[in-house]
């Protein structure tokens, strides 16, 4: 053998050794699991779910993991936890099965069904996470305390300086505890004299500052963004029921009050007051159909309180309970007394603009979800847990509810949860408030649904607004609505912006009393005007008869008060506006959809 081919051959030979050493790594590579995906919120949701069906027993939960984008699954050997894998999500061998957590559920409702109590199944921690509210003292908490020990290790307890109770507002403004005067009011009832911003709650005293959202039954001498005014308001109002004398201009985009012509109103939408006789509010949640009629759903403590609803303080009856369960479930179906309501599918973002609901969906926890309400306007968080358990100190217990770190407070009872275009949630209660924080439990949507008979969305509703974005497609109104101020209109409805359409009931000086947010297009004003004028107008009145809503180009609608200003609603069509304008509308009943719906993106956060 000469040396070229000895060369060769011990080159052959060391490829060969060499190859041996690297193939069985290269074979072992190839069997290494695949690297946790990252996926959307629903995108996760839907693979949780499916996953859960699939696996069975052989699971204990899951959640989504917001801050890596991955979804979690519990699993109990190591075969479940190869399949998980294989789809992308994070498996995590627990020890506890969905059968035992159960189990500890039922034991808890047999021996510590205590007033102030709640618990759930916490997927993160793989035991029934049990918490006891302030109230929760003495024996009791000894009792509690026993009868978690004696569950080893598929359950825990916490106390709370919370105090668990159901957020409807009486007439007393006492449910939970307390009233807000002075200084910032972010939600809570005013029972005096109020001297800063008002964010969104009851004024049932003078208010000095800026109201952003709430129903005001004194004088208010500030900016008034968005509730139902009782009382006189001497500065602007940017959106909600005026059912006094308003001094300001409404600029918002609220979806509630009287519609257009032709016997047509366009009902109150999600996150908007609604007044029983005596005083006592509570929030409108979803509007649905019902054996082809208009309703909405809210919490059915609400109509174990009242039975009949108005969409302002001392205001006509608008709907009336239907069917409603609580104890046990908390959702009510209040159907509206005029046939022709045509109400939107949306909810108020209490900011002048509204969110377009589609769809029902399961929530799952860790999803990323708002809530919007009558006394606190709009928050978010997160699903912290699903079919919890909870017993109000005021009587009463839900069970199957959803549980987040969303704070409410009383009056924000039944109102929505939602996350993006999808339905989530009715409010039945909580603990905590919008200052320091808390969490809250919720009637699933889908469920009220399937009870009630009922599909999402209340009719062809007109005008949109239900986009997420800005109600009249840019700024609310162009500037102010009135480009003056308002001298003394009663606003009957809703007012959100320019007037849509809808009729005023009152004395306006500002905007009226229909579904406003955007553009004025023919609606008839029946007020007198206080001051300026009595259609969408605020400037100086010029003593003549307009026969339309000035301020853009008028082209017919009938306007039977003295138009003396001029109004930057946009340009008014002449025809009847019979929604709320705004963005898009797609009309007619929306049927529910179960776990596997696509959430959309939320609406912007505040």
């Amino acid at each position: 053998m000469n040396k070229r081919i000895g060369a060769i051959a011990g080159a052959a030979t060391a490829a060969a050794a060499a190859a041996a050493l690297v193939l069985p790594y290269a074979n072992a590579n190839s069997d290494a699991p695949p690297s946790p995906r990252a996926f959307a919120q629903q995108d996760a949701a839907k693979l949780g779910f499916t996953l859960a069906s699939k696996l069975g027993e052989n699971t204990a939960g899951w959640y989504y993991d917001g801050q890596a984008d991955h979804l979690v699954v519990n699993v109990l050997d190591g075969k479940a936890a190869e399949r998980v894998r294989a789809e992308g999500a994070v498996a995590k061998l627990v020890q506890n099965s969905l059968a035992e957590l159960d189990s500890t559920t039922q034991t808890l409702d047999k021996s510590a069904a205590i007033p102030g109590t709640a618990w759930s199944i916490d997927p993160k921690t793989n035991k029934v996470a049990v918490i006891a509210d302030r109230t929760v003292s003495g024996k009791k908490w000894e009792t509690l305390k026993k009868v978690v020990t004696g569950l080893g290790g598929t359950a825990s307890v916490e106390r709370t300086d919370d105090e668990f109770k159901q957020f409807v507002r009486l007439d007393d403004g006492e449910t939970d505890g307390g009233s807000e005067t002075g200084g910032a009011d972010d939600g809570g009832a005013d029972a005096g004299t109020d001297g800063g911003a008002d964010d969104g709650g009851t004024d049932a005293g003078t208010d000095g500052g800026s109201d952003d959202g709430g129903a005001d039954a004194g004088t208010d001498g500030g900016a008034d963004d968005g509730g139902t005014d009782a009382g006189t308001d001497g500065g602007s109002d940017d959106g909600g029921a005026d059912a006094g004398t308003d001094g300001g201009a409404d600029g918002g985009a609220d979806g509630g009050g009287d519609g257009g012509g032709d016997g047509e109103t366009t009902g109150l939408i999600g996150g908007q007051a609604i007044w029983s006789k005596d005083g006592g509010r509570c929030s409108l949640g979803f509007n649905v159909t019902a054996d082809g009629a208009p309703a909405f759903l809210t919490a059915g403590h609400c109509t174990a309180h009242a039975d009949t609803w108005a969409a302002r303080p001392g205001g006509e009856t608008v709907a009336t309970e239907a069917k409603s369960e609580f104890p046990g479930s908390d959702y009510a179906l209040v159907k509206y007394n005029d046939a022709n309501t045509k109400p939107k599918s949306a909810v108020d973002l209490q900011n002048g603009t509204t969110q377009e609901i589609t769809q029902a969906a399961e929530a799952s926890v860790g999803m990323e979800v708002q809530r919007s309400g009558s006394t606190t306007g709009l928050h978010d968080g997160k699903v912290t847990a699903l079919n919890a358990t909870v017993h109000y100190k005021s009587g009463g217990t839900v069970k199957g509810a959803i549980q987040t770190d969303v704070c409410s407070e009383s009056g924000d009872s039944g109102g929505p949860l939602f996350s993006g275009n999808s339905a989530l949630g009715l409010l039945s209660g909580g603990g905590g408030d919008c200052d320091q924080g808390g969490r809250s439990f919720y009637q699933p949507v889908t469920k009220a649904l399937e009870a009630t008979g009922s599909e999402l969305g209340g009719g062809d509703g007109g005008g949109g607004g239900a986009d997420g974005g800005t109600n009249t497609g840019g700024t609310n109104t162009g500037g102010t609505n009135t480009g003056g101020t308002d001298t003394g209109g009663t606003d009957a409805g809703t007012n959100g912006g320019a007037d849509d359409g809808g009729t005023d009931a009152g004395t306006d000086g500002g905007t009226d009393a229909g579904t406003d947010g955007g553009t004025d297009d023919g609606g008839t004003d029946e007020g007198t005007d206080g001051g300026t004028d009595e259609g969408t107008d605020g400037g100086t009145d010029d003593g003549g008869t307009d026969e339309g809503t000035d301020g853009g180009t008028d082209d017919g609608g009938t306007d039977e008060g003295t138009d003396g200003g001029s109004d930057d609603g946009g340009a008014d069509d002449g025809g009847v506006d019979e929604g709320t304008d705004g963005g898009a509308d797609d009309g007619g009943p929306l049927s529910a959809t179960r776990a596997i719906t696509p959430v959309a993106p939320l609406a912007p956060r505040r």
